[in-house]
């Protein structure tokens, strides 16, 4: 490791973790997500500067571990280049590729992608200027060739369940396909309202996930339904409402 990834990773990294406020970060990733297909030998992910001011950019991946560090972290995946200069308004392309190693081919598997953002100092100006790391984590769906169904499609094969639980109504989902599915928000249709938001969240492969329903505590009257927000590949929203299982 070079003396600018230690820098990066050993300092840069503790303050993120700490101050990171995404809203003040120049440096932006082209995707909400990335899906990575086994028959691919690489995937490109683009970066761009936003900023007025350049950026020391560090790009690593981890299995789940939000701690981690580009020396801690594991992946069986390699960013190139895996730390870069970006300057005002310019794009820089990464390549993430494959290290060989065996992973599962019965299902996705997930895995996150950090971004470290770090702004340099431009000159004596900036030597009493407190200096701000921002942190972004997106998710990284490795996905073997051969799945059966269709991952776009594959939220229209979740079975639905509403039961009781300690704080409330809670909306129970079943996934008996290979993929994850993401959401945007999931709630419950009743009388023609949708009722419960509580935002987001996911269902592993093969899998179940419980959604607890904000401020419901009993079951409404009358049909009711799962209206849920469904994040595609692409990072586009689709609204639909579903039949409970009995």
């Amino acid at each position: 490791m070079n003396a600018i990834t230690r820098i990066v990773a050993a300092g840069a990294l503790a303050l993120a973790t700490l101050l990171s406020t995404p809203a003040q970060a120049s440096v932006v990733i082209g995707g909400t997500r990335v899906v990575y297909d086994s028959k691919d030998k690489e995937v490109w992910l683009k970066f761009m500067n936003e900023g007025e001011r350049a950026a020391l950019v560090q790009v690593w991946l981890d299995d789940g571990d939000d701690q981690s560090t580009p020396d801690t972290a594991k992946a069986p995946f390699v960013v190139a280049p895996p730390v870069f200069r970006l300057d005002p308004k310019k794009q820089q392309t990464t390549r993430i590729m494959s290290t060989g190693a065996s992973l599962r081919t019965d299902r996705e598997t997930l895995y996150w992608l950090n971004m470290l953002e770090v702004p340099p100092k431009t000159g004596e100006a900036d030597a009493n200027i407190l200096q701000f790391a921002f942190r972004t984590r997106i998710k990284v769906f490795y996905r073997p060739a051969g799945l059966p169904g269709d991952a776009v499609l594959a939220h229209e094969k979740l079975r639905w369940t509403l039961v009781s639980g300690p704080k409330g109504l809670v909306l129970r989902a079943d996934n008996p396909t290979p993929y994850y599915v993401n959401f945007a928000n999931v709630a419950l249709s009743a009388g023609g309202e949708v009722k419960g938001g509580q935002g987001g969240g996911m269902v592993a492969p093969l899998s179940q996930a419980e959604f607890l329903l904000n401020g419901l505590t009993t079951r409404p009257p009358g049909e009711v339904k799962a209206a849920i927000t469904v994040i595609n590949d692409f990072g586009a929203l689709v609204d639909t409402q579903v039949a409970l299982q009995p």
